[in-house]
């Protein structure tokens, strides 16, 4: 960096990347009095919570830079990918908006490209993008994002034309960082990081390496700052929330003083936060979904009546292979004893087809675990073959057979879930007004506590408040309804 060894850089985050945020101001400061305006900038996010939550911390440090945000990718002055790479397409679908913005870069209409997350981790795409794709600025991983403004001032200072910096593994966890929400009352907030679980089919545990927690302390501290700020739902945020308590980032008195508190205690507490009125959290592994898990879900009334409880596959054989370490009937039985307790619980899942070795008995085995559980929602996705995770290694299976297997699954699905969903029709809930329907003039859009959504007559003033809504009709995976008082 030009002339830093003679400057006294604090060593200390955050304080290191508050400095490295007021030095690129300088540039933005000088811009705009070339220019009359800040420059722009566009996030692009791909894949999953993580990464979104990653974003908006993305988001508030470029404007507390001093960009502006830009309504679009073809408007920014700087657009930043943060990508996934838990399947191919989310891949290539970065490649093709690298290609079209190549030719805005070689105009002078976009000064800056930066890609970062999950698909930066894998050191042959990291290669790839150096040697094919020249032209992108700075490229870092997940577990540096944090240094944003670092590797942004290695880049506006000129010292390097492509600045790439992609860590092995986590060093620090920075959190006291500017962030902007996407909502103003609601927020996610991360418990812990990381993966351990190692499915042979997953790169995550690659990409976002081993678990680590939060401890208690540190995470009341941001869920009661939200609170105090009016934020009125938390989403609690973790690859398997339900390990929590895992490799503990920092000393904690609270876990001194209780070595076995676990998710369920730290859930419990969450819900003691004055201010906080709903608490969702994704997502669970069935392996370690403990009974007592079930029973504060039960007597808690803050806590949403919602599950992710990912099967990927009904069969015992596919799941063994995929080393999910749970079998159907274990899956099945997890499933009777969460019903008996919450009765009214939303379950959705995530399945894949397609995964090698997969048989057309392994495919009824996961239409019958579909038609037993009765979901409200299951994503439904055909497996991807990730380079570095064992199952790359396996048989793969043809492309026809996994297409034709994957559209009856999808129909199965579609019945299931549609009749599932239906049973609240005629109802009235709660439910958190997010935001204005884009698609029905005169309606806003909101989410009951089983995370189904209902639209319904309304206006803006309502966004961030809950109201009840009388469940008129159901439409598959929405209703419509009436708001009464």
């Amino acid at each position: 960096m030009d002339n830093l060894n003679s400057i006294n850089i604090p060593t200390s985050e955050p304080a290191r990347q508050q400095y490295f945020m007021d030095r690129c101001h300088e540039f933005i400061e000088d811009f705009i009095n070339k220019n009359g305006k800040a420059p722009t900038f566009y996030v692009s996010t791909f894949g999953c919570q993580m990464n979104a939550r990653d974003s908006e911390k993305l988001t508030g440090i470029l404007e507390r830079i001093g960009y502006q945000e830009a309504d679009k990718e073809d408007n920014a002055d700087f657009v930043i990918f943060n990508t996934c790479t838990v399947r191919e397409n989310a891949n290539q679908k970065l490649y093709g908006h690298l290609g079209s913005l190549k030719k805005r870069k070689e105009s002078g209409k976009l000064m800056l490209i930066g890609i970062c997350g999950c698909m930066m981790q894998q050191p042959e795409i990291v290669d790839h993008i150096r040697e094919k794709y020249s032209f992108v600025d700075i490229v870092f991983g997940t577990f540096n994002f944090y240094k944003l403004a670092e590797l942004l001032y290695s880049r506006l200072s000129g010292s390097v034309k492509q600045v790439i910096e992609v860590l092995n593994a986590p060093e620090i966890n920075v959190e006291n960082l500017p962030e902007r929400k996407k909502y103003n009352f609601k927020s996610g907030v991360n418990i812990m990081y990381g993966c351990n679980n190692f499915c042979t089919y997953c790169i995550v545990p690659y990409v976002r390496g081993r678990e680590r927690s939060r401890t208690p302390e540190d995470i009341f501290e941001e869920v009661q700052k939200l609170a105090g700020e009016g934020y009125v739902e938390i989403m609690l945020l973790g690859q398997n929330v339900n390990s929590y308590g895992v490799n503990f980032l920092e000393d904690s008195d609270i876990i001194k003083n209780n070595p076995d508190y676990s998710f369920p205690d730290l859930l419990e507490d969450i819900c003691k936060i004055d201010g906080i009125k709903r608490v969702r959290f994704m997502t669970s592994h069935p392996k370690d979904l403990s009974d007592k898990l079930i029973d504060v879900i039960a007597r808690n009334p803050k806590i949403a009546k919602h599950l992710h409880l990912p099967v990927q596959s009904g069969s015992t054989k596919v799941l063994k292979a995929m080393n999910r370490r749970y079998t159907k009937e274990d899956y099945l039985a997890l499933v009777d004893r969460i019903k008996a307790k919450l009765p009214d619980i939303s379950l959705t899942t995530d399945i894949m087809v397609g995964f090698p070795g997969e048989t057309e008995e392994d495919l009824q085995d996961t239409i019958d675990v579909v038609r037993k559980v009765g979901y409200d929602q299951a994503f439904t996705f055909i497996y991807s073959v990730r380079t570095g995770t064992p199952a790359a290694k396996m048989e793969q299976l043809p492309a026809e057979v996994v297409n034709e297997r994957f559209s009856r699954l999808l129909e199965v699905v579609r019945e299931v879930s549609a009749e599932a969903s239906a049973r609240f029709e005629g109802q009235t809930k709660e439910v958190l007004v997010e935001n204005v329907n884009d698609h029905m003039e005169g309606y806003v859009t909101g989410r009951m506590d089983n995370n189904i959504l209902v639209h319904f007559p309304g206006d803006n003033s309502l966004i961030g408040t809950f109201v009840n809504v009388k469940l008129d009709k159901a439409h598959g995976f929405y209703y419509t309804g009436t708001m009464v008082e």
